[in-house]
């Protein structure tokens, strides 16, 4: 995977290929939330079946402290990769995309997935000036990571914060979402949709929308018609069809997208998606099912 994501037209040709064999309105550019943390000097791995894993965590000050400044001129392979992209798909957009900082932040402290993130809120709660530090570091990194992959040619970006789900409405809003407002202020000049996904993060909807985003993703979990009462026109709204039903038959994951758009029919700030990653077991012949009956219903 990384020799992909490091890879200008191997990232061109794994991103147009759901463009190509799904028909999809966009393509979202192949890479990975971890790639510009090799450039504070971090180093990582993806293993198999188990995903990120970093050799030396980061849980005191000290080592916050040994991080390098972001180079934005680093990951050059990726503005590359989106330079490729877009010359090859023409008129459909491409996405461009970046960890959150409090997901980043995570993974650094806690060397890998979690399912108590007790490093990452031990680092918070015990030592706040060491945790502020390094959240603003994520949070320049990620402004300036995005900036450079829009100058590239993506005509929206995506800030994808997996483990936000795993904090009380008050820490996320304490700790979490002035540094997501940093990264959006940092792109707002630019003119571009921001798309900020949090995973589990029904909880938090409002806090989240006070990110000033301008596209929300839910996830599965969220009732979309009730997060659009909740939250008012804006943002817009994003998802949210639970990807496990695209694993199980056509049948049951056409049922599922025909509910979210009966729901959703008189919303014009809409956009259909699943609410997490495709399963690796998914069909792709049901997701292309999928795609068509969403553009025939917008038609």
């Amino acid at each position: 995977m990384l020799e992909i994501a490091r890879t200008p037209e191997l990232i061109r040709d794994v991103t147009v290929r759901p463009v190509a064999e799904l028909g999809v309105d966009a393509a979202i550019i192949f890479s990975d939330i971890m790639i510009p943390l090799e450039f504070l000097g971090v180093s990582f791995d993806i293993e198999e079946h188990v995903g990120p894993k970093v050799f030396q965590p980061i849980r005191d000050g000290t080592a916050v402290a040994q991080l390098m400044p972001f180079r934005g001129d680093g990951p050059a392979f990726v503005y590359e990769g989106i330079q490729l992209t877009v010359a090859e798909l023409g008129a459909i957009p491409v996405i461009g995309f970046a960890g959150a900082p409090f997901t980043l932040a995570s993974y650094l402290a806690e060397g890998g997935p979690s399912r108590t993130y007790h490093w990452t809120k031990r680092l918070m709660w015990a030592d706040p000036p060491a945790f502020r530090a390094l959240m603003e570091m994520l949070a320049e990194m990620a402004g300036e990571y995005l900036a450079r992959q829009v100058a590239a040619g993506a005509r929206a970006v995506q800030l994808f914060d997996s483990w936000a789900g795993a904090l009380s409405v008050s820490d996320y809003t304490h700790w979490v979402l002035p540094h997501v407002r940093t990264v959006v202020q940092r792109l707002a000049p630019l003119g571009v949709p921001i798309i900020y996904f949090a995973v589990g993060a029904s909880h938090l909807l409002t806090s989240v929308a006070a990110t000033g985003v301008t596209v929300l993703g839910v996830d599965w979990r969220a009732d979309l018609a009730a997060t659009r009462r909740l939250l008012g026109p804006r943002p817009a709204l994003m998802g949210n069809l639970d990807p496990q039903r695209v694993a199980v038959s056509a049948d049951i994951a056409l049922a599922g997208t025909e509910e979210i758009l009966a729901q959703m029919a008189a919303d014009p700030r809409y956009i259909f998606n699943l609410g997490h990653g495709v399963p690796q077991e998914a069909d792709p012949s049901i997701l292309q099912q999928i795609v068509r009956r969403v553009h025939e219903y917008g038609r």
